[in-house]
This record gives structure tokens, sequence and C-alpha cells, in this order.
């Protein structure tokens, strides 16, 4: 029987498997293979799972690391700077959380955080819900915050933002994240920004007009006036249609097809056979005692 309310866990297991692949050392299995990020993010999910409130939990993966962005804009984000001893390791990870008996969502057509975004839509007003926390520290995510019912969690640096927390790191609302980034720019996802339209400028002027096509093109008709207040208004109206493709590129896709319901989302437990058999074939033979629970029969 499922219980309710939930604290729903969604993870971003693209990032965590970086986090493993960049914070252990290599790794090979006896064929050969590198296996240190699978081990680190088998490690940490497990860190996850033990913890009393984690009940229900997805993990979506980039299984392609390039999206229907890469259509629309060429200098997006590709996986052409991803080492390959990490690449090789995306469907080895995929197989090591479902053994873990964990959803997955393979993202292809979309990306990790659409599906992260879809499954916080989804279930943010459901009555059966007490709280989502989305885990990744990525800034786009951040869009999706609403007061405390959605919040996201840097697990790395344990520090979880909410709407106020929000608001205080990045002088924005979520409702104005994707407008944030379009302005100036997110390196990791491949996305330029507008020239003069810096951080510290950019905050208040979103935080009177909240969205990139309310910005007046003139400054002498904005209500806040930052400093170089005539120069980012110019660069702006002369790069709105760059401004609102970038925006599009950040905004986060909410119709993402996920077949799962919450209670399909709940952890019973690692699948014994199949986590066992994953352990055996990578040599983490050390491992196959970890969980904590196993599904009901295994």
């Amino acid at each position: 029987m499922g219980q309710f309310p939930v604290k729903l866990h969604l993870v971003d297991a693209t990032y965590e498997l970086f986090r493993a692949y960049y914070g252990t050392p290599p790794e090979i299995d006896a064929n050969g293979r590198p296996i240190n990020a699978v081990r680190g993010l088998i490690q940490t999910l497990l860190l996850l799972l033990r913890q009393d409130h984690v009940t229900h939990v997805a993990c979506a993966f980039d299984h392609e690391v390039k999206s229907f962005r890469n259509q629309m804009f060429d200098g997006y984000k590709t996986g052409e700077r991803v080492p390959a001893d990490l690449l090789t390791q995306f469907d080895l990870a995929e197989r090591a959380v479902s053994a873990l008996g964990i959803v997955v969502w393979p993202m292809v057509e979309f990306e990790a955080d659409d599906a992260l975004a879809t499954a916080a839509y989804r279930w943010k007003n459901s009555s059966e819900v007490d709280q989502i926390v989305i885990c990744s520290p990525d800034k786009d995510l951040t869009q999706m915050v609403t007061a405390s019912k959605v919040v996201c969690l840097d697990r790395r640096r344990k520090v979880t933002l909410n709407e106020e927390g929000v608001v205080a790191k990045f002088g924005v609302a979520p409702e104005s994240i994707a407008d944030y980034l379009a302005l100036v720019g997110d390196a990791s996802d491949g996305i330029p920004g507008i020239p003069r339209w810096g951080a510290k400028s950019t905050a208040p002027v979103l935080m009177r007009y909240r969205h990139v096509e309310e910005i007046p093109d003139n400054s002498l008709e904005w209500d806040v006036l930052p400093r170089g207040a005539a120069a980012m208004a110019s660069s702006l109206k002369s790069r709105r249609d760059d401004a609102m493709l970038f925006k599009e590129l950040a905004t986060l896709r909410l119709d993402v097809p996920l077949n799962e319901s919450l209670t399909d989302l709940e952890w019973g437990g690692a699948r014994r056979a199949n986590f066992v058999a994953l352990c055996n074939e990578l040599g983490m033979t050390r491992l196959i005692d970890a969980p904590h629970k196993w599904t009901a029969g295994t």
C-alpha cells in the first residue's frame, strides 16, 4: 500500500553520473569497460534511498546528450566534450538505476531536465504529495520551484532552494529564471546571452518586468535604472529575436510523455536478481548486500 502524503524525489541522474565520474578514480571491469561513474552513482543513490523520508523516486537521464534544442540553435550543448569513457557508462548507469528498483526516464528527443520539470508540474498540486524535491544544482530547474512545495536540492552542497531561496540567489523569482538565463546566458547549456546584460544588472529589471517580452525597448521608459541601463536597452532592442530564442531554449518542457503514475514511483526496494547479476558482471561484488531493502519476492 502506498504511503501518503509523500515526498517525491526527482533525480537528475545525468548530473549524478558526471559527479560520480569526476569524484572517483578510474576503474574498469574484467571486460575493460570503464565503470567508476556507475559505481559512484549506485553508491550515492543508495545513500539517498536510506533516508527515511525518501519514499517515491525517479531518475532522468540524457540517454543522448542532445535534444530538439540542438535543431533550434547550433551553439546549444552537445556531447562532444563529454569524455569517451564517461559516455560509454550511460547505458550501464540506466541498467544500474533500474536494478535498484528506481523508475528510469531515458531522454532522447527531450532532456532529462524536461522530464523532471514535467513530473514536478504534474504532481505539484496533488493532495497526495507533501513536497517535490528536484535533486539537481542546475540553474534552469529552479524555474520549477513553487513556494516550499517544489524545491531544488543540491545534494553535494546540502543546499535546498525554495522560492525565497531562488530570489535570494538569483535576484529573480522562479517564473523569471528562463528570462534570466536568456539575458545573462548559461555557459553549461551553450546559451550565450545578450551583451551588456550581466547578472547584477539583469535581476532588478526582471524583478520589475518579469519577462523579456515585457521589457520596454527604451530605458527612459524603465521604472528601474541599473548601471548601464541605456546600453542594456539598446542591446536588447537590437537582439530581441535572439533573446526570445534563448528564452525558448532555457524554458523547460512540461509535456514529456511519462507513463508512470505516482504509485509507480514508490520505491519498494532493489530488484535482487537484477542487481546481483549486474554487480557480478561488473565485478562490484562488495555492493551486492548494500541495498537495505529488496522488492517483494526477490
